[in-house]
């Protein structure tokens, strides 16, 4: 009869944690309560938004309707008065994406090839240029804002649309330049010496090698922009004129309308729909904005 022996198998390793621990539980409570927080003030907006001015008046402002309404909703798009006309909010709407849309592209574009340029095709004197445009962008905007005024009023511009969004380009070129700079010096220089090599041309190279590689900080740049541009207040009450003012310039006018009694519902109305644009720019693409910050966006 053959010997059989027991062998018997001692766990080994180190012991698996809880799910929950102290430190976990102490993060997740620091970060519901944050979340709590910064949620707390959109929440009052939503509901408030949909309250009557009775229910408003009644000041419980934590209790939503009991017969909710979207009629504050329908006024601020509408009939909402923004200054001297009464129109809603609807035509900043549309001012703002005249503003944004060609800003966005055109500074996305020559800061793109710009820093791409600086980064593969060094020339003379180019650090020299890219240490001025660096500086650019730590010039306070308000040192430029009488000259911008001369420049736009003699190129015939002054109090158009053109004029801010000329305003927003110049201005989103330094930062948007050395994003893209930084992260084409990140990627791998030997796609770029192979494609050299195989006789691509500058144009090429840029299209075919780097932009296809370069989604994600493509991604931060347009978030950034679109973010910045529709949520600016400065530029559009100086440099667009009375009649092409954007969504954020007619919210405050909104806001601080003193005929009447003040719609507190139709202001919180009014400014859920003037951050509706980057919310969802932010919810749909956010993913995007992590990656290409974490794949070179700031790096040296």
């Amino acid at each position: 009869m053959a010997n059989t022996s027991t062998i018997s198998a001692e766990p080994s390793g180190a012991k698996p944690k809880p799910f929950i621990t102290w430190e976990r539980a102490v993060v997740y409570t620091v970060l519901i309560v944050c979340a709590l927080f910064f949620l707390l003030p959109l929440y009052i907006m939503i509901i408030t938004s949909l309250k009557s001015i009775s229910e408003i008046q009644g000041g419980n402002i934590f209790v939503p309707s009991s017969n909710p309404s979207l009629a504050a909703w329908e006024k601020a798009w509408n009939s909402a008065c923004t200054g001297l006309y009464c129109e809603g909010i609807k035509v900043g709407f549309w001012n703002s994406i005249k503003i944004t849309v060609p800003s966005t592209i055109v500074s996305i574009a020559v800061a793109s090839i710009s820093g791409y340029s600086l980064a593969n095709w060094p020339f003379k004197f180019s650090e020299g240029f890219f240490t001025i445009l660096l500086l650019g962008s730590f010039i306070p905007y308000v040192v430029m804002l009488y000259p911008i005024v001369i420049i736009t009023r003699y190129l015939g511009i002054f109090s158009t649309l053109p004029a801010v969004v000329l305003v927003h380009t110049i201005f989103g070129l330094p930062i948007q330049t050395l994003l893209f700079r930084n992260y084409f010096a990140s990627l791998p220089q030997e796609l770029f010496k192979a494609a050299r090599v195989d006789g691509a041309s500058y144009w090429q190279i840029f299209f075919r090698v780097f932009v296809p590689m370069s989604v994600p900080i493509f991604t931060v740049s347009v978030i950034l922009q679109v973010t910045g541009i529709w949520n600016d207040f400065l530029f559009g009450v100086i440099y667009a004129g009375p009649t092409n003012y954007p969504m954020t310039v007619q919210l405050n006018n909104i806001v601080n309308s003193a005929q009447g009694g003040k719609a507190y519902n139709v202001d919180m109305a009014a400014t859920i729909l003037t951050g509706l644009v980057p919310l969802t720019i932010y919810f749909i693409s956010g993913k995007y904005f992590v990656r290409g910050i974490a794949a070179g966006a700031v790096k040296g």
